[in-house]
């Protein structure tokens, strides 16, 4: 390493942090780790609950999102297989809304989107669905958010429907 850029030259405090973020990176990429469960099946998707606009629990988006998202609690549901189902709605700014029924695996830091309705509620069966990493470079990132902020803890699912729900109200 060059000496410019050595680590003894860096005062102590900074040289903690520096090996903390390291630490912490290295856990969180630990996390995402698919788990090594070859036997494991999806159970069969249900059709898409009934949604109710009016009630639903906001997900904290980055600044840069203006859309609004937001879980209807009444359509969560964690299922024997690891896996919490919702409909997440989407309003645009100019008040015109969507819909996703999704699942997210928290054990893989997957989701798959199922189907999504139309702002008069039409549901559209996703063709293939597919499971894809929560941190893809996807147009919205509101799975991501959702997982952070009460449906996973760690590569966990965080609880029953309830408790997913609980977490979501207090974040």
């Amino acid at each position: 390493m060059p000496e410019s850029l050595s680590l003894r030259r860096l005062p102590s405090a900074l040289q903690k942090c520096l090996l903390l973020s390291l630490a912490c990176c290295a856990l969180a990429a630990q996390a995402q780790v698919p788990a090594d469960n070859p036997d494991w099946q999806e159970t069969e998707a249900p059709a898409p609950p009934p949604f109710n606009p009016r009630q639903l629990v906001s997900v904290d988006m980055p600044p840069y999102v203006s859309m609004k998202f937001g879980v209807d609690p009444a359509t969560l549901a964690v299922t024997p297989d690891g896996i919490v189902r919702y409909v997440m709605v989407a309003v645009s700014p100019s008040g015109s809304m969507n819909a996703f029924f999704e699942g997210i695996r928290c054990a893989t830091g997957e989701v798959k989107s199922y189907a999504r309705a139309n702002a008069q509620g039409v549901w559209t069966q996703v063709k293939k669905p597919e499971w894809r990493r929560l941190n893809d470079k996807h147009p919205s990132k509101h799975a991501l958010a959702l997982a952070q902020q009460g449906v996973c803890e760690g590569n966990a699912t965080a609880g029953s429907a309830a408790q997913i729900f609980r977490n979501l109200k207090s974040k």
